[in-house]
């Protein structure tokens, strides 16, 4: 009876959300919001049909985790297209470097001063929660190839890196806490978890991209090989990627993050000045195999469907992720220390806000951007992974919980806090951007 329940609840969230889509995108509610009452439905507070704890189901938890922040890794890569030269990278650079550190260093202060954590706690917790969302942050991220604005490419840009450079943050509170090995002054935790494993991630990712992608390209426009099955093509190169990154000791994150980055930049240098979309219908019958072999639409019609698998993949991820942190919620409300009640205000109004204003300073954006990018400091699946990296390493008992359940409640209040203000604000956003670009007599895309 528990398994045909189990049937039914999927298979109304999926038809709910499949027929109710178009009606959320006009809605102040995100579907995350969604997904996390249903998790609270049916977890101990509701119905009691999922009952998890993040302690000891940390090694599920972090391996389901992991795998949807890969295929939102992969698919905010194949989002960004710009070249590499394209000034408008600086903006993620910043946010995803200087502004993530500004936040995890902030966090590490409060947690020390304000919540009475040890340093090497209060690090970890600063690593755990520096980071923005790749998988709930996709309603102000990149919707089109052709969209090179600064707040979304910003954000999709920060997003998609700052999932691989928080690794050594939280490795260094690791280590500070005796789980991990930093060597004499820090010598090891500098050479081999940040200067090594960061170059070593983007390096296999991005060499890894461009090989199998060229490669591909060349099967289909000289033999029309290797046609179709692009959905495995895309499985299997963020396997591959995370896979040879890690026997390399460097971040699998980062090497995903690259090779969709990769994939997209071959599309563009052999479409700089065309658009990057193509479709099957306007082509005819058999359009499909004459597209992906044709010279000059294969490495498009690629790039395309490779992204349109990923988005499907990464929506029911984001559904079985959410909704598993909706069961967690309720159970772990108990464990906050009520002195702890304001940290999430500080991190969101105060911390993010910060961070974002320094990390930008000087940059080409314009006051409604920096103010919505301080805003959309959307935290998510990123954060559920590396705390339970941290539970499967060594963490356990009072600061377990505690880590357990600060970041739980933080995810969760920006779930619903970003989650009503998104579409009002990026609602507007859009009309004035449009209403600017009118006044300048910039053709807008259909």
């Amino acid at each position: 009876m528990t398994a045909t329940l189990w049937y039914g609840i999927v298979g109304a969230v999926l038809v709910l959300m499949a027929l109710g889509g178009s009606l959320l995108r006009r809605l102040p509610i995100s579907s995350s919001l969604l997904y996390l009452l249903v998790g609270i439905a049916i977890g101990p507070a509701g119905l009691g049909l999922l009952r998890l704890d993040p302690l000891a189901d940390a090694g599920l938890l972090e391996r389901l985790s992991e795998i949807v922040v890969l295929v939102s890794l992969f698919t905010s890569g194949l989002k960004l297209r710009a070249t590499l030269r394209d000034p408008i990278w600086r903006i993620p650079l910043r946010l995803a470097l200087i502004s993530m550190l500004l936040t995890a260093g902030m966090v590490a202060l409060v947690g020390v001063v304000g919540l009475g954590l040890s340093l090497g706690a209060a690090v970890l917790l600063g690593g755990i929660l520096a980071p923005t969302d790749p998988v709930l942050a996709s309603d102000v991220q990149l919707d089109r190839p052709t969209d090179n604005d600064r707040l979304r490419f910003g954000l999709t840009g920060e997003a998609g890196l700052n999932d691989g450079t928080a690794f050594p943050l939280v490795m260094l509170g690791l280590g500070l806490l005796g789980l991990h090995e930093l060597g004499t002054f820090g010598w090891r935790w500098l050479l081999v978890d940040v200067l090594w494993a960061t170059g070593a991630g983007l390096a296999v990712g991005w060499g890894l991209g461009q090989l199998i992608g060229r490669l591909v390209i060349y099967l289909r426009r000289t033999h029309s090989a290797a046609v179709g099955l692009d959905d495995f093509l895309a499985l299997g190169l963020i396997a591959l990627a995370y896979a040879v990154a890690h026997l390399l000791h460097g971040y699998g994150f980062l090497a995903v993050f690259a090779a969709g980055l990769a994939l997209r930049q071959i599309e563009l240098s052999a479409n700089a000045d065309k658009p990057p979309e193509v479709s099957e219908v306007d082509a005819g019958p058999g359009s499909a195999t004459e597209l992906a072999t044709d010279a000059t639409h294969a490495p498009a019609y690629m790039a395309q469907k490779v992204l349109g698998f990923n988005e499907q993949l990464e929506r029911i991820g984001e559904v079985a992720l959410v909704v598993l942190l909706g069961s967690l919620l309720v159970p772990l409300l108990a464990l906050v220390p009520t002195a702890a009640l304001w940290f999430v205000p500080v991190l969101l109004l105060v911390i993010r806000p910060l961070a974002v204003v320094l990390g930008l300073l000087g940059s080409q954006t314009g006051r409604s951007q920096r103010a919505l990018t301080a805003w959309f400091g959307i935290r998510g699946i990123g954060s559920v992974y590396y705390l339970m990296y941290a539970l499967t390493h060594g963490v356990t008992g009072p600061l377990g919980q505690q880590l357990a359940a600060l970041t739980t409640v933080t995810i969760t209040v920006s779930i619903v806090v970003h989650g009503i203000s998104v579409t009002p604000l990026m609602r507007r956003y859009r009309h004035k951007e449009a209403a600017t670009q009118q006044a300048q007599g910039v053709e807008l895309p259909s």
